[in-house]
């Protein structure tokens, strides 16, 4: 379980680092700090979806509550909301004990 959760860590991370990059680049083109939301992200790699889970929270009973949380959510940078939770998960997953170096005399 543990490097599962490493993996899909490392994978977020990587793709955190790819959006800080793209908005790095679209800052230097636009002389202004750039951040692109998580929704416009989203909205170029699958709009019908965005649309299926605001429909999904408003017909749930705590749909009033989930979707302030979403919908701030969607407006934060994509990059923080994919990095955020890949640093998590890879601080989850890594070794509970420090690695003790063995010398190769004693193997």
């Amino acid at each position: 379980m543990r490097l599962l959760s490493r993996i899909l860590g490392t994978w977020l991370v990587g793709l955190a680092l790819i959006l800080i990059v793209i908005d790095g680049t679209k800052s230097l083109a636009a002389n202004a700090v750039v951040m692109t939301p998580l929704e416009e992200i989203w909205g170029l790699l699958n709009s019908a979806s965005i649309e299926a889970v605001r429909g999904f929270f408003a017909s749930r009973f705590f749909g009033d509550l989930l979707r302030p949380g979403f919908e701030a959510m969607l407006a934060y940078p994509a990059f923080a909301v994919i990095g955020i939770p890949g640093i998590l998960l890879a601080l989850a997953g890594r070794s509970r004990y420090p690695r003790r170096f063995i010398q190769q005399d004693r193997i």
